[in-house]
């Protein structure tokens, strides 16, 4: 291994170190919710406002801060995101009241897309031609290992030393990542070109909204059947409290073996790849509903959802396809709309649960949502025919 090939993969791992840092603050709050509330003397409806607010900063911040940032290096670009957001989660740490807490973790969803769209961009260039959704899927990587182990032990720190401690953790690690992109991210200039205006050109192109209206919709499937596992596990499969935190562990065991493949099936084809892993979401979210009542086969469903969770891959490449000379303002946009499904898939399916269908109709509202990605991909793949005369992404695309 040379010493060039070795500093891009410590380069690489420092932007997987920030993935996971976001994905423990972002997934972890949500287990920790409980024990917030309690100590802030607020009821848990109110405090799940600060979940709220995160994806709010996440939709807002991924393509204002990417366009604000066109013009600067990535690596610079990078160090100020993770810095951002490792005091973010370092004020959380200190808030004194819910409001506080409400605040910080709007700013920390902040540079939380930007951050994963310019890694995943940087990582790519990085990689040799071939390769380069394989510098995407490491990336990813930090985040689906961040639901294996990141998400669970900070939950089990946070109930044993108080919830802050999850915060400051974050932190940490967040610094961590801010000292390792300064030692090994390579020097690469900036587009002199670049502006906010040319990075808003992407707006107006139909293949990129078309893109990201896949992950939007299609992906609130998992959203759908995920957001109400735990519940459904309690309820409906009288489940011993031990087995939950190991199913959704093996969620993200499948979704770290998932990145893996789905890395390969973006380099075969980028919609082709799509179109796989959003009909093994139809799959499982049928046959999840089918096995509501056995937490064993729910768990066994759980994990193999985990394992299409990786659909972002080839979304994000064919983002960098597309998306010309936005790729900055495209590749955050990507992670804002997987943060819109994640908000769609919990409503839709707690509109269904409200209106008093079982606990199967999570599963029910999570296929027919991933169906609902399907016929938008089927429209991708029209406008694209329409557009180049090809076969549109459908054939290999490295």
């Amino acid at each position: 291994m040379t010493a060039d090939t070795r500093q891009g993969q410590l380069a690489i791992l420092s932007f997987a170190l920030g993935a996971f840092a976001i994905g423990v603050s972002e997934f972890a709050t949500m287990g920790l919710l409980p024990y917030f509330a309690a100590d802030l003397g607020v009821p848990d409806h109110y405090a799940g406002h600060a979940i709220s607010a995160y994806a709010i900063g996440v939709v807002i911040g991924a393509p204002v801060l990417a366009v604000l940032g066109a013009r600067l290096a990535r690596k610079r670009f990078l160090l100020m995101l993770m810095a951002g957001f490792a005091i973010a989660n370092l004020l959380g740490a200190v808030a004194p009241d819910i409001t506080t807490l409400i605040l910080t973790r709007g700013l920390a969803g902040l540079p939380h897309g930007a951050f994963l769209g310019v890694a995943m961009l940087f990582a790519a260039d990085m990689m040799p031609k071939g390769k380069r959704s394989a510098g995407v899927a490491r990336v990813l990587m930090g985040l689906t290992i961040a639901n294996v182990v990141g998400v669970p032990a900070a939950g089990a720190l946070g109930q044993v030393i108080g919830w802050r401690s999850m915060f400051i953790l974050v932190g940490l690690l967040s610094l961590g990542s801010v000292l390792m992109i300064g030692r090994f991210a390579p020097h690469v200039q900036p587009d002199l070109r670049a502006s906010p205006l040319r990075e808003l050109g992407a707006l107006k192109n139909r293949a990129v909204w078309l893109t990201l209206l896949v992950g939007a919709v299609g992906f609130g499937g998992v959203f759908a059947v995920y957001s109400y596992f735990s519940a459904a596990m309690i309820d409906a499969a009288q489940a011993p409290a031990w087995a939950i935190p190991l199913a959704l562990s093996a969620f993200g065991i499948g979704a770290t073996i998932g990145n893996f493949y789905a890395g390969r099936l973006a380099s075969w084809s980028r919609m082709g790849g799509t179109l796989v892993l959003l009909l093994g979401m139809v799959g499982v979210s049928v046959a999840y509903a089918l096995v509501m009542g056995s937490w064993p086969l729910m768990t066994a469903m759980i994990f193999l959802l985990g394992s299409t969770a990786g659909l972002v891959i080839p979304l994000q490449m064919r983002l960098m396809d597309v998306a010309g000379e936005a790729q900055t303002l495209a590749a955050a946009l990507n992670h804002a709309a997987f943060n819109f499904a994640n908000a769609l898939g919990p409503f839709v399916a707690g509109v269904a649960l409200a209106g008093g269908a079982g606990w199967a109709a999570t599963g029910w509202t999570g296929a027919a949502l991933s169906m609902a990605g399907i016929a938008v991909l089927g429209l991708a793949w029209a406008e694209a025919r329409r557009h180049d005369g090809t076969r549109a992404g459908m054939v290999p695309a490295e």
